[in-house]
């Protein structure tokens, strides 16, 4: 069976060689990878990141798609999925490669797409090993970036690579520097805020609202929600607990007393008492799934709860071109005074108005009333 498949590998591969050279780019991927791309992709094969593919390519970007990880966005990202789909319905007819995480990722169906690029998440693309040298070898060239490193340097990198790739270089250095420049002003008004409090940080506890409030989900260190809160000049109760991600036992969190909590939300299927999140969300909705946590044992002692800082935000939000708006809507919470100019729902409206090709609407972050 090896044999055959090998085989068919083997003649799909030279049939879908190209027949002529054509001209190429020398890309530096954010794996130090140096890339011989096409200059101009026209047949893309895109595993994650939908929607800074967007904000860098442009309203049309997915006219030059041709397969996607479908799990990664409709399972995972189920209401903007259906956003997307609305705006441009070609995307739920894109080929599906399968997703690495849920062990259906396929080969064969890469390749059989017949790409001339494939774009990659750093994760995908050390999760796939030896089959990410099969693409190559199929004579499709493989680019990784890395939005999930949540570094200021990995997202521009990534960023202009993007730029690079799809021939906007001009939109692509605008989005870097402006991201840059508002993750740095983030971090000025914090070293104030912190100077003035005395270098003492706020305690924060993170739960993703997956499973609503019977059942304690994963909470955040070193990433994630987690290296919001540190960066935004909280300290992390779930820090030195939990290796990544994980629950911490509600005992525990008693125990540490959070003077402010973050539930994170989205659009998951078949879970009806999940913190509803994202595109489309009436804020009532959220509201009331938000409110169902209070009555958790021990909650209404918490300090977080009896000073109104219990606060939703949008799980897909993290690891994006638009996610220094969810920094300073964490850094806002945590230091009022040091962002009492600031308005980060503002900052996503902006972001959605000038790079992305719908309108924004629904609820991303929101403070329990």
């Amino acid at each position: 069976m090896r044999t055959m498949l090998l085989g068919a590998l083997g003649a799909l591969t030279l049939a879908l060689a190209p027949t002529a050279q054509a001209e190429t780019i020398t890309i530096v991927d954010t794996l130090g990878r140096e890339v011989e791309a096409p200059a101009h992709a026209e047949r893309i094969l895109l595993g994650f990141y939908y929607e800074d593919f967007y904000a860098v390519a442009g309203a049309r970007a997915y006219d030059r798609v041709v397969a996607i990880s479908r799990e990664t966005w409709k399972e995972w990202r189920s209401l903007q999925w259906q956003a997307y789909v609305t705006h441009d319905p070609r995307i739920a007819e894109l080929a599906d490669i399968g997703g690495v995480e849920a062990g259906t990722f396929s080969l064969e169906a890469a390749i059989a797409a017949a790409p001339d690029l494939a774009i990659l998440a750093a994760w995908q693309y050390k999760a796939i090993g030896a089959a990410a040298a099969r693409l190559e070898a199929a004579g499709i060239p493989v680019v990784v970036i890395d939005y999930n490193a949540q570094t200021v340097a990995k997202h521009v990198a990534s960023t202009r690579i993007l730029g690079r790739l799809m021939g906007a270089q001009e939109r692509a250095a605008e989005l870097a520097d402006g991201y840059a420049a508002a993750v740095a002003d983030v971090e000025r008004r914090v070293g104030e805020a912190l100077v003035e409090a005395g270098a003492v940080r706020p305690r924060v506890y993170v739960e993703l609202g997956r499973k609503g409030p019977g059942e304690t989900d994963n909470s955040y260190a070193g990433t994630m929600w987690g290296a919001v809160i540190e960066q935004a000049g909280g300290r992390n109760i779930a820090a030195g607990q939990i290796a990544k991600w994980g629950p911490l036992s509600p005992e525990y969190v008693l125990s540490e007393n959070p003077e402010a909590i973050f539930l994170a939300g989205s659009g998951w299927e078949g879970r009806d008492a999940s913190v509803l999140m994202g595109p489309g969300v009436d804020p009532a909705v959220t509201q009331a799934r938000l409110r169902a946590y209070l009555g958790r044992p021990g909650w209404d002692r918490l300090d977080a709860v009896r000073d109104g800082r219990v606060f939703g935000i949008y799980h897909g939000g993290a690891r994006t071109l638009y996610d220094y708006a969810f920094l300073q809507f964490v850094g806002k919470a945590l230091h009022p005074s040091a962002f009492a100019d600031v308005d980060p729902q503002a900052t996503l409206d902006l972001f959605f108005q000038t790079y992305m090709p719908i309108p924004f609407s629904g609820t991303y972050m929101t403070g329990l009333k």
